[in-house]
């Protein structure tokens, strides 16, 4: 057996090894949200035998499981959230404080875990453990919350005189009188301090935000429930009053008295001016990115606010922003050398790349687990569908995840991914997906080259290019029907 430490030798030449970089020895960085001390993910899973006695895991402890899988299940307490990357639990449906599954039973016992999550979430854990199909159990608020959504700017639209406004690397949190809800329908255990002088009787829309390019340390401070002194760090900073009848401007203004009477100490309103003209548009675009900004916001003046994606609501970016699935790390070389290159990534529709830009060093030393799903930011898309300058922003939570198609083992060396998965896998893998909101239900279906979509009594087929453009097509739809309020029925 080899003398040097686990972290320096060489790994096993196993191509389901779950990562292929270890972190280093040293200690945690100090938590100031630029990646530097993100509490997220600094504990290494540690192997827990299925047959192992009851015990805890400590906030922000890690432990790895094995399931059927080659992969072994890592679950993990962050802030009294207790999760497992396991589908049953990722599929369970509801706050994510009330999911369990048979790896978390195993380890915390069945009466610890009734005890956190309720008779009725273990006994439906239990139900869909043992093979029986369970629809997703209602969110502790009882629904996702009514919320605008924007469309990307074509840059076509006139967008002279609408309202321009930064767009914040945040949050998105709905406040409905009690609670902080985020666009998935789960609550945020703000502490009470944080909630004072809000109001109880004007829901308002807006964004819990730690500052520019510290996304993932707001990310890190909202999901915790122990309603701690982190959430000094965040500001609810809101852009407008989803109940108020009257259009944007009366609703603005609402918001605006509030916090001008009020003045509740940890939010504020967010500033809008009229823009003039498209250079006026870039221009602040590019002020705006120069501080590390996210972009802008666009609204139409006059507007109502509207359920779901609405074309009044624009967002400009000279980057885009997309979420992909982590399916291996490569090591890296030069001053990167015995921790993470870059993360090989997966998108919805099979198509593979590497991320190596925008992790900071303890994020390369401890980088997101395999089966993550990321946020990265990019360019444009090259003619075969792959990301030009990905570049990593954070770990995401609060929304949808695209669902993996195809299985792509480690990578263990700092290679160039393949471009695309074949498209038989991608197609063999998944053919329909059906979402509901309340009595309507809609589905959508991929043959080959072709989406069908089928809507009550109607269907309506697009034809595409490639079967990977066809699932391109189809994760638009899907966004959007999310995006509007509809849940997937797993």
């Amino acid at each position: 057996m080899s003398d040097k430490p686990w972290w320096k030798q060489t790994p096993a030449a196993a191509p389901d090894a779950q990562r292929a970089v270890r972190p280093s020895e040293e200690q945690p960085d100090d938590g100031d949200g630029d990646g530097e001390g993100d509490d997220d993910d600094e504990a290494v899973a540690e192997p827990v035998a299925a047959t192992t006695g009851p015990r805890d895991l400590a906030d922000g402890e890690q432990a790895s499981m094995q399931g059927s899988g080659a992969q072994p299940y890592i679950l993990k307490n962050v802030g009294g959230v207790y999760s497992c990357s396991c589908p049953a639990w990722r599929n369970a449906g509801g706050a994510i404080d009330k999911r369990t599954c048979k790896h978390l039973r195993a380890l915390r016992g069945d009466l610890a875990e009734t005890a956190r999550v309720g008779v009725q979430a273990a006994t439906a854990a239990r139900r869909t453990t043992a093979g029986t199909r369970t629809a997703g159990t209602p969110t502790a608020t009882g629904t996702t919350p009514p919320i605008l959504l924007a469309h990307p700017w074509d840059n076509v639209a006139d967008l002279t005189g609408w309202w321009m406004s930064e767009k914040l690397d945040g949050v998105r949190a709905y406040w409905n009188g009690e609670q902080f809800v985020s666009r998935l329908g789960n609550p945020f255990y703000a502490p009470d301090w944080f909630l004072a002088k809000l109001p109880a009787d004007t829901p308002l829309d807006g964004e819990l935000w730690a500052g520019r390019k510290k996304f993932q340390r707001a990310v890190s401070i909202a999901r915790r429930q122990d309603k701690g002194d982190a959430w000094r760090e965040l500001t609810y900073v809101v852009f407008d009053a989803p109940s108020h009848p009257g259009p944007f401007e009366d609703r603005l203004a609402r918001v605006r008295a509030h916090m001008d009477e009020h003045a509740p100490p940890h939010a504020r309103a967010l500033e809008h001016e009229r823009c003039s003209g498209v250079d006026h548009l870039r221009a602040e675009l590019a002020r705006v990115e120069a501080l590390g900004g996210e972009g802008l916001m666009m609204r139409q003046p006059g507007s109502k606010y509207e359920i779901g994606r609405s074309w009044t609501l624009r967002k400009v970016k000279t980057f885009h922003d997309a979420e992909a699935r982590v399916i291996a790390h490569v090591r890296g070389t030069g001053k990167h050398a015995g921790r993470l290159g870059s993360l090989q990534c997966q998108m919805a529709d099979g198509t593979t790349f590497n991320v190596g830009t925008g992790l900071s060093d303890a994020e390369r030393n401890n980088p997101p687990l395999v089966g993550t799903i990321i946020t990265y930011r990019y360019q444009e898309l090259s003619n075969d569908g792959v990301p030009r300058f990905p570049s990593y922003v954070g770990v995401r939570g609060d929304v949808a995840a695209p669902t993996p198609v195809t299985r792509v083992p480690v990578a263990t060396a700092a290679a160039p991914a393949p471009a695309t998965a074949p498209a038989p896998a991608i197609a063999a893998s998944r053919t329909e997906r059906v979402f509901t909101k309340a009595d309507d239900r809609f589905s959508i279906e991929l043959d080959g080259q072709s989406v069908k979509i089928h809507h009550g009594n109607e269907t309506t087929t697009r034809r595409c290019t490639s079967p990977a453009a066809a699932w391109r097509d189809a994760d638009r739809w899907i966004a959007d029907k999310l995006g509007d309020g509809y849940s997937e029925q797993i």
